[in-house]
């Protein structure tokens, strides 16, 4: 079957392939990106990099990206995540080029308009006082804002207008509003609006801002634009508004504010805990968990619904769509990991989507870089495609098979080379396995059989159960040799290493758990808290302490909040700010010493088991043993790796390959960094 006869049946039988009528627009399937702030906007305006990363969505096939995640209206509204500026004629520019760029890719283009109200931060941007409908504190952004007099008021509607304007002006093919715990939202929802004037008390009242500014905004746009508004369906535990409320709010600001659709969440943003729960959940949490809700939501309201939140897969989108519970599925961070989910499907390659994992790390300080794959959000200069080499066929073996050996040998079979992929272990995935055994993070796994099944696809000769050593290397004949043999935990520094139980021991049940334990954590990571959690399991006691001021320094806001979580289920009180200093045997039990990096005192603690968590140290004994075998001594020219240009530094001309090594096999990092190393050095060979 030819690929446009397979699409046109793939059309017929799947609904998120099926097109979307809005008011004058016409989507081309059921699939989106929800507007989010991606931390590639530069001065306030989306300029090329932002650019390019929604263009290739578009380009691989999405019917709607919207962008602009909490775009500022006015002044403020302060930038305090890397926010657009939609308050200012001079974003207009950087608009319309954005269009044109999007509509040739054949989707639509829409940008989420807002004012953070008390979300804000009154000292950012301009140190301006923050505002809201009642001077009540928000927890998360900790600002206590005024509180709106009808001046300001009317400030505000009036600049939801002009913002409107300068959208369309800018060639977009519509925008929204955001309600939630923004400006709007706080006026809507009893928990932050105690006001006793004419916007305050009652529902229709609380409704009154959030009118008011779709109305300015229709009379400044006129009836062609669409105009929808991100609209909270059921704000969930501890009060607020009801799912019979928000359905009530909704038919009146429909109504009076002439909308076109409702883009809706679940859930409140004041909290760490709210937005990790339920507003944005993550990895830990079921799929999709409020298609349900969502659906209620719009049997009531009777107009188009969009939603997104941890619609993470297909199928879960497929049957939201299927089953009549939204008309268009927000897989927003689902394409950050593939931005063309689309394609693969139209194509009949839907088993060759990158899965998201919801590891939330787009979600970071990293944003919007995608845990595994290193292309997102660095589209101006890495290409999501693989191109072929123009030398292909070239000898490659890879030792190692976590997530950097998976990588390289998956880039480097993509371009044309042969390969031969070398690991130790019975099954590849490395640390990976290790940290996905456990509790809440088993859908790492994803990012090993994703790639397992790639190595497949494309012929690669994987070994397992194969401790690499000089001669078997050589006996490839190899063109290029990476190193990507991962690292071994750090615990050799400790005064008394030898009454140590490594975190890996642990996890991969090779170390018998006593009935007391004291756990080291010396990364702020995953592992410590794992391990914790591992020992509790057994039924033993666990004391935990950390090198950080807090638990979980390295993680993202969601993994934060599920271990502490974890840590509270458990009765686990953790104590910080403590340096491991030495370990003792003392009759049959341990005496762990610490240093306290506050105080300055020292503590010790008397325990069955002393379990540490210091990352790794390279293992690179097969690196170092064929550096003299090499034509670059192993040495890898680092400009040339930024640049995407092949390696050529020659050491050792009798040397018969080039030599790298990746990955933590270099120094002890996280997943991204190892994947992207890895496709750094492939995608030049």
């Amino acid at each position: 079957m030819h690929l446009t006869e397979h699409a046109v049946s793939t059309r017929t039988r799947d609904p998120l392939l099926e097109p979307l009528r809005l008011k004058g627009l016409t989507l081309r399937n059921r699939l989106m990106s929800t507007s989010h702030a991606c931390g590639l906007e530069e001065g306030g305006f989306p300029t090329e990099r932002y650019q390019a990363y929604h263009e290739e969505k578009a380009r691989g096939g999405i019917a709607l990206t919207m962008f602009g995640g909490s775009s500022n209206v006015d002044i403020d509204s302060p930038n305090i995540f890397r926010q657009i500026n939609v308050g200012t004629d001079a974003v207009i520019p950087h608009l319309q080029r954005f269009s044109e760029r999007i509509h040739a890719q054949g989707a639509a283009l829409m940008c989420q308009i807002t004012h953070l109200g008390r979300r804000g931060d009154p000292y950012g941007d301009q140190w301006l006082p923050t505002i809201g409908p009642s001077a009540i504190r928000e927890t998360l952004h900790r600002s206590f804002p005024k509180e709106m007099d009808e001046h300001d008021i009317n400030r505000v509607v009036a600049a939801y207008g002009a913002a409107a304007l300068r959208c369309k002006e800018g060639g977009l093919d519509g925008i929204e509003t955001l309600a939630g715990g923004h400006l709007i939202g706080q006026f809507l929802s009893p928990l932050t609006n105690h006001r006793s004037d004419r916007f305050g008390g009652s529902l229709e009242n609380r409704c009154r801002f959030a009118v008011m500014v779709h109305q300015e905004i229709r009379r400044r746009v006129g009836d062609d634009f669409i105009v929808g508004m991100r609209f909270v369906v059921d704000e969930g535990n501890g009060g607020g508004l009801s799912l019979d409320e928000c359905v009530a709010a909704a038919r009146i600001i429909r109504g009076e504010g002439d909308l076109d659709f409702f883009n809706a969440i679940y859930g409140k943003m004041d909290t760490e805990m709210a937005l990790a729960r339920d507003n944005m959940p993550s990895m830990g949490t079921p799929l999709a968990p409020w298609v349900r809700t969502v659906g209620a939501f719009k049997r009531e309201v009777g107009i188009t619904v969009f939603h997104a939140a941890r619609m993470s897969d297909v199928a879960s989108a497929r049957y939201a769509i299927g089953e009549g519970h939204m008309d268009m599925a927000g897989m927003t961070r689902a394409h950050i990991a593939d931005p063309h989910i689309v394609r693969k499907l139209m194509a009949g390659e839907e088993d060759q989507i990158r899965p998201c994992v919801g590891a939330s790390h787009c979600m970071s300080g990293y944003r919007p870089k995608c845990l595994h794959n290193a292309a997102t959000g660095r589209e101006t200069e890495m290409s999501h495609t693989i191109e072929r080499s123009p030398r292909p066929g070239r000898k490659v073996v890879v030792v190692g098979g976590g997530p950097s050996g998976l990588e390289a040998a998956r880039v480097a079979a993509e371009r044309g080379h042969r390969v031969v992929l070398f690991e130790a272990a019975p099954e590849f995935g490395g640390q990976v396995l290790i940290g996905s055994r456990h509790s809440w993070r088993k859908d790492l796994r994803g990012i090993v059989d994703w790639r397992v099944d790639q190595l497949q696809r494309l012929g690669v000769d994987c070994r397992t159960n194969i401790y690499a050593e000089v001669d078997d290397i050589l006996a490839e004949a190899p063109d290029a040799v990476i190193v990507a043999t991962g690292g071994v935990p750090d615990i050799g520094w400790i005064p008394g290493v030898e009454h140590c139980t490594s975190a890996w021991e642990i996890l991969e049940g090779s170390a018998v758990v006593r009935p007391h334990v004291v756990v080291y954590d010396g990364t702020g990571r995953h592992p410590g808290p794992q391990v914790a959690e591992v020992i509790c399991a057994k039924g033993s006691a666990a004391a935990y302490f950390s090198i950080d001021g807090h638990l979980g320094v390295e993680l993202t806001y969601a993994e934060r909040v599920t271990w502490k979580k974890r840590f509270y289920e458990l009765g686990i009180r953790p104590s910080f700010d403590n340096r491991l200093a030495g370990v003792a045997k003392e009759g049959n039990r341990l005496v762990a010493t610490f240093l306290n990096d506050v105080t300055l005192e020292t503590q010790t603690v008397t325990t069955d088991q002393v379990v540490v968590e210091h990352g790794t140290v390279p293992a690179d004994d097969i690196y170092h043993a064929l550096r003299g075998h090499s034509v670059n001594d192993g040495v890898t020219d680092l400009h040339r790796l930024i640049a995407g240009a092949p390696q050529s530094q020659v050491f050792n001309a009798a040397g018969g390959f080039e030599l790298h090594r990746i990955g933590d096999a270099v120094a002890s990092r996280n997943i991204h960094a190892a994947v992207l190393d890895a496709f750094r050095i492939a995608r030049a060979l």
